[in-house]
Parts: C-alpha cells; sequence; structure tokens
C-alpha cells in the first residue's frame, strides 16, 4: 500500500474501529483478492467488533497498491459511505507519485562485550549486495520483509498476557537505601491499567535479590540492597530459555534511576515546549540513606543502567536516560508511570506501544522539578512486530 494511503488510515483509525462494522466487509474483501479466507478467519478471531475493526485496518495497511481503493468500494457497497468519504477526502487527487524505500540491511552480529580487549574490533560478515549488476534501483534480498508487510503480534487470547509487578518500596537498614515513597501509587495505576488491558497481574512486594548473577552492567535493587542485572531478567524469558514464550512479545517497564546525575536540560525555543512543573515533594528514586537531608545535594544510588537484551520480541522501557536520575512525587506517584498511566488510557485503543512510548517521552520531557531539573525516558526495542493491546468495551 502507499505511504500516502497508509497514513490516511492511521490517521483515521480511531474513527475506523468506532463506527466500522467487519462483518459487512468480509465478503467483499474476499471477492475483489485485499484479503485471503486465513486473513478473515484470524481478523473474525480478534473477538469484539471493535477488535476485529483494529486488526482489519492494521492489516489493510500490509497488503498492495490496490487495497485502498477497493477498500472503499467495500465501504461504499455495505452501506458505510461516511467512512469511505472521510477517508476519501484526505486521499489525493491525483495518482500518486510511487513512493521507493530504502533497503533495511541486517545489522552485523557482534559482541556486545569483549571484557579482555575493549574497543577490539569485531569482524564482521560480507553482506551481500541486493543492487542489481550495473547499477539501478536496489531489490529486497530474499527473505527481507518489506516495510508495508510488517504484521502485529496476535493479542487476542483471553487473557491475553500475564503482568508481574515488583514494587520494592521498603528498603532494609543495611541496604544504604532510602524507602521509595509514592511507590504503591505507580504500583497500584498499573495494576489497574494491566488488568483493564486483559492481563493476569500479580503484584510481589519488597524482593531480595535472591540470584548471584553480576556478569553485565546494569541493575535493579532488591531491598536487601543487592541488584540483579536487568540483562539476567531478560535472559529468564528470551526464546532459548522459555521455549514457550517464542515469538510473543515480552515487555519490561522499569521506574528506577539510571545514574546520580541531574539533567538540568538545554534552552529551546518557547514554540519547542510546554513547560510543566513537578509537585514540592519531588524525590530521586532509590537515594542512599548516607546522603544529605537537602534533596538538592543528595546523590542517587544508581539502582537500574539499560543494557543491550539481545533476544528478539523483547521492549524495556527505562524511566530515564543511562546515567540519570528518575523523579518520583510522593503523593501522586513517578513522573514515568504517572505519564505511561494516562497514555494507555487515553490511546490504547487505537495506537501501538511505541508509539506511545514516544509520546510517554513527549510528555516526561515537558516536567521539571523544583523548576530546575529534568527526565528523558527511553527504551531498548527489539520487538519485531506492532503490538496493539486489546482493550475491553
Amino acid at each position: 500500500m502507499d505511504e500516502i494511503h497508509k497514513n490516511i488510515l492511521q490517521r483515521n483509525r480511531s474513527n475506523l474501529v468506532k463506527d466500522l462494522d467487519p462483518s459487512k466487509l468480509y465478503d467483499g474483501l474476499l471477492e475483489k483478492g485485499i484479503f485471503t479466507q486465513d486473513m478473515i478467519d484470524e481478523i473474525q478471531s480478534a473477538g469484539t467488533r471493535r477488535n476485529q475493526a483494529r486488526q482489519l485496518v492494521q492489516d489493510l495497511e500490509t497488503r498492495g497498491s490496490r487495497a485502498f481503493p477497493l477498500f472503499l468500494q467495500c465501504l461504499q457497497e455495505t452501506g458505510q459511505e461516511s467512512l469511505a468519504e472521510l477517508l476519501q477526502n484526505g486521499a489525493p487527487a491525483a495518482t500518486p507519485t510511487q513512493v521507493v524505500r530504502p533497503v533495511i540491511q541486517p545489522l552485523p552480529i557482534t559482541s556486545p562485550v569483549d571484557g579482555n580487549k575493549p574497543g577490539k574490533d569485531v569482524e564482521k560478515p560480507e553482506i551481500p549486495s541486493s543492487s542489481p549488476p550495473g547499477g539501478g534501483k536496489p531489490r529486497p534480498g530474499p527473505g527481507r520483509v518489506r516495510r508495508d508487510s510488517l504484521q502485529g503480534y496476535k493479542m487476542d487470547a483471553s487473557p491475553c498476557g500475564y503482568c508481574l509487578i515488583i514494587n520494592n518500596m521498603e528498603f532494609e537498614p543495611h541496604s544504604m537505601l532510602k524507602n521509595r515513597k509514592g511507590s504503591n501509587i505507580d504500583c497500584e495505576k498499573l495494576e489497574r491499567r494491566f488488568k483493564t488491558l486483559n492481563f493476569v497481574v500479580e503484584v510481589r512486594t519488597n524482593l531480595r535479590q535472591k540470584v548471584n548473577h553480576n556478569r553485565f552492567p546494569g541493575a535493579v535493587y532488591g531491598v536487601d540492597g543487592q541488584y540483579v542485572p536487568v540483562q539476567h531478567i531478560t535472559n529468564y524469558l528470551n526464546g532459548q530459555h522459555c521455549p514457550s514464550l517464542q515469538g510473543k512479545p515480552k515487555l519490561f517497564f522499569i521506574q528506577a534511576c539510571g545514574g546520580d546525575e541531574r539533567d538540568m536540560g538545554f534552552e529551546v525555543s518557547p514554540d519547542e515546549v510546554e513547560p510543566s512543573s513537578g509537585g514540592m515533594d519531588d524525590q530521586t528514586d532509590a537515594i542512599p540513606m548516607s546522603s544529605s537531608s537537602d534533596s538538592l545535594s543528595m546523590s542517587d544510588e544508581p539502582d537500574a543502567r539499560p543494557t543491550l537484551p539481545t533476544p528478539s520480541d523483547i521492549l524495556v522501557s527505562y524511566s530515564t536516560f543511562p546515567g540519570y536520575v528518575s523523579w518520583r512525587e510522593t503523593q501522586s506517584g513517578s513522573w514515568y508511570v504517572q505519564t505511561l498511566d494516562c497514555i494507555l488510557e487515553e490511546n490504547a485503543a487505537t495506537v501501538d506501544l511505541v508509539t506511545m512510548l514516544m509520546m510517554v517521552n513527549n510528555e516526561v520531557s515537558q516536567n521539571s522539578a523544583k523548576g530546575l531539573y529534568k527526565q528523558m525516558p527511553g527504551s531498548f526495542n527489539f520487538l519485531r512486530k506492532l503490538l496493539y493491546f486489546r482493550t475491553q468495551t
């Protein structure tokens, strides 16, 4: 499908999910060759009308250049002229020029850590050229997935997944880490939100380390002051160690400090940001008890630093950039979880997860702690498909 038509579908996804009646379209979509019977069966298995509509629009974007005009024709033939008109008004008056997409080359496989020889170059496998002899327009190599065939993860099971929330809030005295006031509010928000997204949710509080593994940098702390590397957590659930989760999305949301630096930001045009100030009770996460009582002079114990999760179908979202503190309000919870909860509530029915995390990044970046300090979330994304949550209607 041409990019301009995909953009029209994406801009109108909310209206399509709200008003589209997929059951009236299946015969026409099959007859016109837009979908196969197997694809229609999969869309129907999505469950509710809204979920079927969402899956239909999502799959439609992966079809050929004739899919969009034929879809408009199906809408008109089934009495859904208002939706057809809505989409048609956003379509170009003339036939769009063909969009030339760059060929995406696979990344070379390299070793993430070489403890004995830092900075040593790792031999890279030679990547065969995908250009035809004598130059010309590149063509996709064998087995290479085109951007317009990108699909979504199946999220139609009920429940669609399992959500474990670990809330370490009260640290043991010998850990030299301060308690995380307000973390219980984050926990309640996340528990409620993921239940509405059709997950089975289990909450565990104040867990100790219970593992001995520190091969990779970057960790989260137990209440006993001992840390668990993030890489070790993700490895438990990768395709090699957990075959039942192969090909399924595995998501990690980490609210914790990434270091002890405080980000004071930089000056930009007033049109670039909409300033938002945090509360007077802003705190950084996991403050060592030996620090000064003045919150502006406290140095933080870094309790999470990002490491590179190599298996596929994994996304790790961090509340802050590596090396910097993460801010939390004692009465309303952390900036990151507050914003994540709101974005999911307002957009999960129509927007994919990676786009929503970008929205979280933007909103959190507008905040200021004590009118001075900033925070920038981020993520390591190794998902291979789009991820849309199934919301309850």
